[in-house]
């Protein structure tokens, strides 16, 4: 695993931001056979509760763009005075354009502004706090935008019960300054690329790229789960293994680094796979219960990429010291110690879609005039 810590870099805050759409699992009894026991036994262990689900015309970068505006408004900060912005995802608005300079553009951020991209989905929050801090330490960059998300409900068929009732979707903005204060971060990263097919979505990009008969596909597996070619596909016990081999180490590896006391940290942001997950994760791991919430994936599902940064903004009372783990596609893992002293925390937020905003009809009709030099 890669070690790292930083100095002088503050997380001053932070915002989060949901669909308005959302789905009750206690509506969803016909998919439990109808069975009210049935449905509560899977309440109890897994956690399910109500996930988020943005439409058919929004896309994780609309609703990182509606953080970042609201954040810098209830901050009073100077959109001008952002030297970087580093957006993480992995469902991006298009091919081409990567999504971090989507994002600079409506804002209307300062040209000399440097975009990153980082295609991540789980693990991505922690890693690009890691990439952030390591860019600003050197006081070049005074000022960075740190905008992460997924949309992962919008990309699963609602009737495929191994993931629908799991995922939802969200996204966040997170201002980091440059302080001549001593700040401290630390940080453990790691990968293992050998399992890259547990979490993989196989037709779309230029290994098997799309064409009429992948579009044709769709299979049932004897569960009555079907899949398409433009989904994912997960192997859940796979994912499992690794899960619970990697993330307890992680925490007390990332403790050891920090040199914090398990009942010195005053939250425990771990990536809300599941609640049954979350909860072997505190066993294996002995740390606290009361310190590490598992009721945000009961109350926002996962939201990949945004995930641990939904357990922070979950939270009603200042925060220091916070440890943050996360883990999941690539197989890639990341944790992070920080000290959040003095960071405002604006919650969580709905976006709601502009009336204004053009019908699937319509933007293919204006990228055919673009094409044609109508438009």
């Amino acid at each position: 695993m890669t070690v790292s810590s930083f100095n002088h870099v503050k997380i001053s805050g932070v915002k989060t931001v949901i669909p308005e759409n959302y789905v009750d699992i206690d509506d969803e009894l016909e998919f439990f056979g109808n069975n009210p026991k049935k449905l509560e036994r899977a309440k109890k262990m897994v956690g399910y509760g109500r996930r988020y689900l943005a439409d058919e015309l929004t896309t994780v970068t609309d609703l990182a763009v509606d953080a970042a505006e609201k954040l810098f408004e209830e901050m009073s900060i100077d959109k001008n005075d952002i030297d970087i912005l580093i957006f993480v995802n992995q469902k991006p608005d298009f091919r081409e354009p990567n999504d971090a300079c989507i994002a600079h553009g409506r804002l209307g951020l300062k040209k000399s502004c440097a975009t990153l991209p980082i295609v991540l989905g789980c693990s991505g929050y922690p890693y690009g706090l890691w990439l952030a801090s390591a860019l600003m330490q050197s006081g070049f960059f005074k000022k960075c935008l740190l905008l992460a998300g997924d949309v992962p409900a919008r990309a699963t068929d609602q009737k495929d019960r191994k993931k629908a009732q799991i995922f939802s979707d969200g996204a966040s903005a997170t201002i980091l300054e440059y302080t001549s204060e001593e700040r401290l971060s630390y940080f453990v990263n790691g990968s293992d690329g050998g399992g890259w097919d547990k979490l993989v979505v196989p037709f779309g990009g230029m290994r098997l790229p799309f064409d009429k008969a992948s579009f044709d596909i769709e299979e049932t597996d004897e569960n009555g789960n079907k899949w398409r070619a433009n989904l994912s596909l997960m192997k859940g016990a796979d994912v499992f293994n690794f899960t619970m081999d990697v993330a307890p180490k992680l925490i007390n590896e990332i403790l050891d680094v920090s040199g914090w006391a398990k009942d010195d940290v005053d939250l425990y942001a771990i990536h809300q796979a599941n609640k049954q997950i979350v909860e072997n994760i505190i066993a294996m791991s002995k740390i606290p219960e009361e310190k590490t919430p598992v009721d945000v994936f009961s109350k926002y599902a996962n939201s990949s990429t945004n995930s641990v940064v939904t357990v922070v903004c979950d939270q009603q009372k200042p925060l220091k010291k916070v440890v943050l783990c996360a883990f999941g596609v690539g197989l890639s893992w990341g944790a992070a110690a920080v000290d959040l002293s003095g960071m405002y925390n604006g919650g969580i937020s709905t976006y709601i879609p502009p009336k204004d905003r053009p019908t699937r009809e319509e933007q293919i009709k204006h990228w055919i005039n673009y094409f044609k030099g109508e438009e």
